[in-house]
């Protein structure tokens, strides 16, 4: 049976479905816009489908070209990952690695663990991508990503074509401005009425930690619809600002104050009986080809585990 597709064709589709125009497509892909056209035309006649929509001067994929397109994406992502087992293969030691993190492992762990690996392999040629836990498992379900490590839960649709792994544990914080009275506390422990006595600063109701938190404190008796938020911020970076401002408080990752912690910025306040930590994960593909540098980063992770807490 012969294909109705080559990979070339799977690639124009791509390119036009990212660029939403035939003309960047062909420019990206340095062939001339009739030939790219050609092809489209060729793969459509093979198909018996339209791919793109094309009215009033914009390219939008069909429904068919939607669904053509994942695959698309599948095969394309397959065809890398030979690529790159073969390169492996050749090289030995040599190779390339996509790494993935989601949004606070990314940004205030992962970078330590990456600038560790890049001295002991300067060989290996790496790739990071820091996104939502979701997105991040779903590209390596579909080999875009080699290994990753993940603060959030892990999509119930994607768990049984993954291999997760407990790695270490994340505490989450209760930070508070250095001007703040509890800040003056000798033990620095408040009781859980305190906490409806506070204005709090949060990341948007969506967020993955927010909802993980009031999870826990939830379970703990403690009714998180009664706080005063004051603020919702979408980053880190904007909630550690404004606490540090002393325009509330807030719940952060322990890993993303150790900076304002050193230059005693902001205080921590502990919760009588209560702590509040999260597993990251180490998430893998069991089907995808373990290169040299996967193996080299895995067993990096587990050797850096104790430094990383």
């Amino acid at each position: 049976m012969s294909l109705p597709f080559t990979l070339q064709q799977l690639r124009i589709i791509k390119a036009i479905a990212k660029e939403q125009s035939f003309k960047r497509a062909a420019d990206l892909l340095f062939v001339s816009q009739p030939s790219l056209s050609k092809q489209v035309k060729i793969l459509e006649n093979q198909l018996g489908i339209l791919l793109f929509d094309r009215k009033n001067r914009k390219v939008t994929l069909t429904e068919s070209g939607k669904l053509f397109l994942q695959y698309t994406d599948r095969i394309l992502s397959l065809c890398e990952e030979t690529c790159r087992a073969m390169d492996d293969l050749k090289s030995g030691e040599r190779g390339n690695l996509t790494v993935g993190a989601s949004q606070t492992v990314g940004t205030y762990l992962m970078p330590r663990v990456l600038a560790l690996f890049a001295q002991n392999y300067p060989q290996i040629n790496l790739t990071v991508q820091v996104d939502s836990t979701r997105n991040i498992t779903r590209n390596i379900v579909d080999r875009r990503i080699d290994i990753a490590v993940v603060g959030g839960d892990v999509p119930i649709q994607f768990k049984n074509h993954l291999t997760i792994e407990e790695f270490v544990e994340d505490e989450l914080l209760l930070i508070i401005p250095k001007s703040h009275p509890f800040a003056l506390k000798t033990n620095k422990i408040i009781n859980k009425e305190d906490l409806y006595h506070l204005n709090y600063i949060t990341l948007n109701q969506t967020s993955t930690i927010r909802k993980f938190i009031d999870n826990t404190l939830q379970a703990n008796n403690i009714e998180t619809k009664d706080f005063n938020i004051v603020m919702q911020l979408s980053s880190i970076e904007a909630i550690k600002t404004a606490v540090s401002l002393g325009l509330g408080v807030a719940f952060v990752s322990a890993s993303a104050i150790e900076k304002e912690l050193a230059l005693e910025t902001l205080e921590i306040i502990k919760i009588e009986n209560i702590k509040i930590t999260r597993t990251l994960s180490i998430v893998t593909n069991p089907e995808c080809h373990k290169s040299k540098g996967f193996e080299y980063f895995y067993n990096e992770l587990w050797t850096l585990k104790n430094l990383i807490k």
